[in-house]
């Protein structure tokens, strides 16, 4: 949704005619997408209720607040006292309160109250709080594997927050936003500066979707679709079941090692397995060898020759291209190594490389002030191959060693 559905819908604005190869509109290409993703959403929440039977059989619960016992529910107000409560600010939407912002892919409540001699029905909007630190699946006890989901609790103690007023409904909500914004990279006198104005306003971005809690009225899904700029009957999609379901991964993390596919653990090129002495001279006597990855180690590899690289007195180059680097990656920190040695370092970093466009921006800026020589690839095509070109004076002069991925 944030990348084609979102590119579609601009083409439907802009009033686009031309077809695709296979014969569409960019109307009917969004028209087909959503009845498939319906289906597919269809099959997750089937998928999750065969998931909650498998883990139910391992003594692992995920259950509605409403399931809790009366003293586990206790135990989870008082939580959310201590350490929900604190957190949270809700929003109301009337005229004196304009519609708030909802941010990109966050969980929302919608909450209905009144007075409890009136029949006038107030609408807030409370921005659940997520981010590190911040479990979405709350552990009911701490000896069982019992869990509630993070909103159901906030759900459940709305009297905290809304003392004195009767709760007439609360449902979930979020909403996406397209991530491809309108900024044209092709005429840009300074490339890294239209990329950081492109970044700021993708926060702003048109809502592409709508995902809403089956149990929300018809009546306040109109409201919302219609706050927000959506066709309440083809932008809107009902959820059953836990809403972001890829939060389910916490789930993953539980300490139960029979229920783990046994960790990954690729093997190192034979060539490299018994830890040569110096991998130029490898390369230069067996000649190229072929990597697969993962199945053969990147560290041992890849990494390995660009370590070499970076002390190795006989080095006087490196270059590189970079489309984006995993966070426990040591690649950023051996070009840093290499230009603090001497040695001549160029780095090619493609800031378009999506949703990693803050963290090469970053990592540019700090190679960048380290006296590494940075671009930003070419303007009108997007860097995507993996290059390392390595110049180094051996016995017989300048010989260059590369690694092409």
């Amino acid at each position: 949704f944030m990348k084609r559905i979102g590119g579609l819908k601009q083409q439907v604005g802009a009033r686009v005619k031309q077809l695709s190869t296979d014969g569409r509109s960019p109307q009917q290409q969004i028209d087909e997408s959503y009845e498939v993703v319906r289906d597919l959403l269809a099959q997750q929440e089937d998928m999750e209720k065969v998931l909650l039977q498998l883990l139910a059989k391992e003594n692992i619960y995920i259950c509605k607040y409403t399931e809790l016992t009366a003293r586990q529910q206790e135990t989870m107000s008082f939580y959310f006292k201590d350490n929900i409560y604190p957190l949270l600010t809700p929003q109301g939407m009337d005229p004196a309160h304009p519609f708030p912002f909802i941010s990109n892919l966050s969980l929302n409540l919608l909450v209905a109250t009144r007075h409890a001699d009136d029949d006038h029905i107030f609408l807030n909007r409370i921005k659940v709080p997520m981010g590190a630190g911040i479990p979405r699946f709350i552990k009911v006890e701490p000896r069982r594997q019992v869990f509630v989901l993070f909103e159901d609790v906030i759900a459940n103690n709305l009297e905290m927050l809304f003392p004195g007023m009767v709760v007439e409904s609360c449902a979930e909500f979020r909403v996406t936003r397209n991530a491809i914004t309108e900024k044209s990279t092709d005429q840009a006198t300074d490339l890294l500066v239209t990329i950081e104005s492109a970044l700021r306003e993708r926060k702003f971005a048109e809502i592409v979707r709508l995902e809403v809690d089956e149990t929300m009225s018809a009546q306040h899904r109109g409201m919302l679709a219609s706050q927000l700029h959506l066709d309440s009957k083809k932008d809107v999609f009902v959820v059953e079941g836990t809403m972001a379901k890829r939060n389910l991964m916490e789930i993953a993390n539980i300490d139960k090692p029979g229920l783990h596919y046994p960790p990954h653990q690729p093997v190192d090129h034979y060539k490299l397995a018994h830890g040569a002495s110096n991998i130029f001279h490898l390369i230069r006597e067996e000649g190229p060898f072929l990597l697969q990855h993962p199945y053969q180690s990147f560290d041992s590899s890849v990494e390995h020759f660009l370590k070499e690289a970076s002390i190795d007195p006989k080095v006087l180059g490196i270059k590189m291209t970079l489309y984006r680097t995993s966070a426990n990656s040591q690649i950023i920190q051996y070009l840093l190594d290499a230009v603090h040695n001497g040695k001549q370092v160029a780095v090619v970093v493609e800031l378009m490389a999506r949703f990693d466009e803050s963290a090469n921006i970053h990592w540019a800026t700090a190679m960048e002030q380290a006296g590494i020589h940075v671009t930003y690839g070419v303007v009108v095509l997007k860097t995507h191959s993996k290059v390392i070109f390595v110049v180094r004076r051996d016995y017989n002069g300048l010989n260059r060693y590369a690694h092409i991925g």
